[in-house]
């Protein structure tokens, strides 16, 4: 991210990294719809479900790397980024909560997390300040749940390939949920110090 904040910014909307991004978004109610057919008495539809978060992991990566090397961050796209790897995390934890995958625990502790940044980024709003950048440790926590929730998907089977998705699958998830709340408490450490500044410059 420091890298993105040396850089110009641009107000323009149709830049090839913030259509990829808006293609992401697209994606997040037709995984959820492919995740929970089964559960509406429909096909299972794994496999498609799984093809589209890879391809949504392709496109958080190349939005920022396009991004970066074509001069093209704009205001939309430090937008639309961070809400799209929040969305598929949300309907991905629905998804896999829904059909037992996940243990409810472990959906509302990453579910706190985003309450305490919502919570943050109100009191940043409350004093003019926009919403905290993602910062790398962010980024690799949501890389390593963009991992651990399709090996968990695929565990939901039988056989030597479940068994193993389920092995690395849950340690992905320990690794970005530590990572997950790791990124959150140093949010909170920011706007912290944010209105601290502010309020004795008052």
């Amino acid at each position: 991210m420091e890298v993105q904040e040396t850089r110009v910014q641009t107000d323009r909307v149709l830049t090839i990294p913030n259509i990829l991004s808006m293609a992401r978004l697209a994606g997040v109610p037709l995984f959820l719809w492919l995740i929970l057919r089964p559960e509406f008495g429909g096909p299972q539809s794994d496999g498609w479900a799984l093809l589209v978060l890879a391809l949504s992991g392709v496109s958080d990566y190349l939005d920022g790397k396009l991004a970066r090397r074509w001069n093209q961050i704009s205001r939309l796209g430090r937008l639309l980024d961070p809400a799209a790897d929040r969305l598929y995390i949300l309907s991905t934890l629905v998804g896999l909560t829904w059909r037992e995958i996940l243990p409810l625990w472990l959906t509302l502790v990453l579910l706190a997390r985003e309450a305490v940044l919502l919570v943050m980024v109100g009191i940043l709003r409350r004093h003019g300040y926009p919403p905290p950048q993602v910062n790398f440790l962010g980024k690799a926590a949501t890389f390593n749940l963009m991992y651990a929730f399709p090996l968990l998907l695929l565990s939901d089977g039988s056989g030597w390939i479940a068994s193993l998705a389920a092995v690395f699958g849950w340690a992905f998830a320990g690794w970005g949920t530590t990572l997950y709340w790791w990124a959150g408490v140093l949010y909170v450490v920011q706007v912290r110090r944010l209105v601290r500044a502010d309020t004795m410059a008052d």
